[in-house]
């Protein structure tokens, strides 16, 4: 029988991944110029490891999950990764031009000439999620292998059995000196965080994106922050209240809620609401007749969370909110041996210091606010954080105008939830407290390179013809006075 191996100490971890970090380093400096051709087979590798091990991957979030569909991991997981991936090879010769920038007067017209020429980072690191592990953490290198970059990530200890599966295919897939993974907990990203990345892509909760900043600060890493925060939904007197709910509360039930993107309140006209609660269990029956025993209902990933969240239900009762479970078949969801199921919940008018209100819910429920007048929908959201995504139902565009001026969200939609995220095309990021910086597609190139400013002079002598050599004379005097002319 074999003996056990010895587990690392975080010092040993923490020696390995800067040891890495320093091999990919030296071998992209090695590199050189990053050509089209080399970027294009790393992403192709990408796409091949996804699709091959696509299947052990649905099983592998079905474990961690609990429950979770083959088609909700298809779709948000596997078909997520494989799109950004397919989209930069694509588009990214055409990403790497440089561009033209327009030479200030009278430089251009003695032949002087300014570019901006996009230069790999080097080295990105990539602290991904439990909610979409295999989206947000292949998703995320088709921005960093288009622009030339090498890669180091660390996936959530919440998914393990699905972080195993990614790390053989990182290692199937490339090279360490590529991209390389590493496992384990918060200690391991504690000291992934404080490591000398050229760039650090983090996703998760916002308490947890202070703590990055502050071990990132430590060596100056730029950092973007893919966070979250609690997104409004309003729902306009002009709106279809049955087809915009359907919409609604597919977003909200779509991985049992765990989505940042996903509909964090409901802002509706207060002689709308029993339409909206009608049509909000209309529409779960249709999708989710049963749930317990349906594998299309995703579970809570864990006790933690479903610990969480059942305390913010038990709170509102205690204080005499009305909770109602859309339940359709009268299930008894207090015994689950092997899941964390919720039924999808509405809180109506629920209080604003109540911690459903006050945190992110990244659950099932869904609380439903009223308004008189349509003022207050706006004065509401802004009188909270900025929220990752804002979101309007209805056919007023003046209200619609409103709530996307006067609004200050990370993205929109209107007349849907979500479905921004899947444009490639579109920057995807927060502002405030719901994120900094973006990416996806052309904005994920740009972030993940560096733009470099070159000026190529003219051939003449443009200090000695502008007097700004000394000694300083009339020409001198010329040159200062056409300068500072209003």
């Amino acid at each position: 029988m074999n003996a056990p191996q010895p587990v690392p100490s975080q010092e040993e971890i923490t020696a390995k991944m800067t040891a890495v970090l320093d091999a990919q380093r030296q071998d992209y400096l090695k590199e050189g110029c990053v050509t089209a051709e080399s970027r294009i087979d790393r992403l192709d590798r990408g796409i091949d490891t996804v699709l091959k091990h696509q299947h052990k991957l649905v099983e592998a979030l079905n474990s961690d999950f609990g429950c979770r569909s083959r088609q909700v991991s298809l779709l948000t997981d596997i078909a997520a990764a494989v799109t950004p991936m397919k989209h930069a090879k694509k588009q990214l010769r055409h990403w790497m031009k440089g561009q033209k920038r327009p030479t200030m007067f009278p430089l251009n017209l003695m032949g002087g000439r300014s570019t901006i020429e996009y230069q790999p980072l080097g080295v990105i690191g990539v602290i991904s999620p439990w909610n979409f592990p295999v989206n947000l953490t292949f998703g995320p290198l088709a921005g960093i292998l288009a622009a030339g970059n090498r890669a180091m990530i660390k996936p959530s200890e919440f998914t393990p059995a699905t972080s195993e599966v990614m790390a053989e295919m990182v290692a199937e897939a490339w090279d360490e000196k590529e991209v390389a993974i590493f496992k384990g907990g918060p200690d391991i990203g504690q000291a992934f965080s404080g490591l000398a990345f050229d760039h650090l892509l983090f996703t998760g909760a916002t308490g947890v994106a202070r703590h990055i900043l502050a071990a990132a600060s430590a060596n100056l890493v730029p950092v973007t922050l893919e966070l979250g925060g609690k997104s409004p939904v309003i729902i306009s007197r002009s709106a279809d209240i049955e087809k915009s709910v359907s919409r609604i509360m597919l977003g909200k039930t779509l991985n049992a809620g765990q989505i940042c993107l996903a509909p964090d309140y409901l802002m509706v006209p207060e002689e709308k609401l029993h339409e909206v609660i009608a049509a909000a269990q209309k529409t779960v029956g249709e999708m989710y007749p049963t749930m317990l025993n349906n594998d299309e209902y995703t579970s809570v990933i864990n006790e933690r969370h479903y610990a969480r969240l059942s305390g913010y239900l038990a709170e509102a009762e205690e204080r005499g909110f009305k909770v109602i479970p859309i339940n359709p078949s009268n299930e008894d969801f207090s015994e689950q041996p092997t899941t964390h199921k919720i039924p999808p919940t509405l809180v109506i008018e629920p209080a604003d210091d109540l911690k459903l209100m006050e945190e992110e819910l990244f659950g099932p429920l869904l609380p439903i606010k009223t308004y008189k007048d349509f003022e207050q929908t706006i004065d509401y959201v802004n009188a909270h954080p900025r929220p990752l995504a804002a979101y309007y139902f209805g056919e007023d565009k003046r209200e619609e105008q409103d709530v996307l001026t006067r609004t200050t969200s990370g993205g929109a939609c209107v007349n849907d939830v979500i479905m921004h995220v899947m444009q490639e095309e579109l920057p995807f990021g927060g502002v405030g407290p719901s994120g900094t910086g973006a990416y996806h597609g052309e904005q994920g190139f740009r972030t993940f390179s560096h733009a470099k400013s070159i000026y190529r002079q003219a051939r003449v002598n443009v200090g000695k013809l502008g007097g700004m050599l000394p000694p300083y004379g009339k020409a001198t005097e010329n040159t200062i006075k056409m300068q500072v002319k209003k």
